[in-house]
């Protein structure tokens, strides 16, 4: 392991006071082809990137030194709102940088709510970034699958969910957190609306995912 003394995030308290974040994957050994040797922590200040340096056995029989950036930012909750009876779905738009500085015109992306488990288990994240964000109680929810979103850089796994909404659920505003920059609108779509914008006007993946899960085995397929 690589720390040098007094690195936030390893043997001081970072912005979030946590320490051994360079310890993450040494003690791993659930692949026999896999032997972690080192971890660098590069940046720990919202979330976690690493360097980890390892051996890989490959099919031929010889071990290759390998390094890998891994890019923590925990495991996260999305789910679709459908109203089975109008065909609709319920949706948010909001800024994400990211998509903006990569080409999306302005950078206003149409995505299920979503958020990050943070200390939670899934279904109660998942409860609270809906509330957050729509506004909208989640009575009684679905899973329906989870998912590594990019698995050759990022560690996250995200918790698919759908749930049914109507006018009596409407508990709140939505709009998200002030406090944490968030600015969210709510988009009622039309499902067969929504899957023909997928590629277009929608070209989030865990939306698109859900979107057409709904139509082929989900709510809207039935």
């Amino acid at each position: 392991m690589t720390a040098a003394s007094g690195t936030p995030g390893a043997d001081v308290p970072d912005t979030r006071g946590r320490t051994g974040l360079h310890l993450t994957g040494l003690d791993l050994d659930r692949n026999p082809r896999v032997r972690v040797h080192d971890v660098d922590l590069l940046s720990a200040d919202w979330y976690v990137l690493r360097a980890t340096t390892f051996d890989y056995l490959g099919a031929n029989g010889s071990w290759e030194r390998q390094r890998r950036e891994t890019y923590d930012r925990g495991d996260g909750a999305t789910i679709l709102l459908y109203d089975l009876i109008r065909r609709t779905v319920l949706l948010t738009r909001q800024f994400r940088f990211p998509v903006y500085v990569n080409a999306h015109p302005d950078g206003m992306l149409l995505e299920t709510a979503a958020g990050l488990l943070d200390d939670d288990d899934p279904e109660t994240a998942i409860r609270r970034e809906a509330a957050e964000e729509t506004g909208y109680a989640v009575g009684d929810v679905e899973h329906v699958f989870d998912v590594y979103m990019s698995p050759g850089s990022v560690t996250e796994k995200l918790h698919f969910y759908a749930a049914p909404y109507d006018a009596s659920s409407r508990t709140g505003d939505g709009g998200g957190v002030a406090d944490e920059g968030e600015e969210i609108e709510l988009v009622e779509l039309d499902i067969d609306a929504a899957v023909e914008d997928i590629g277009t006007g929608i070209v989030d993946a865990k939306t698109i995912m859900l979107l057409q899960w709904a139509v082929l085995t989900g709510p809207f397929a039935r």
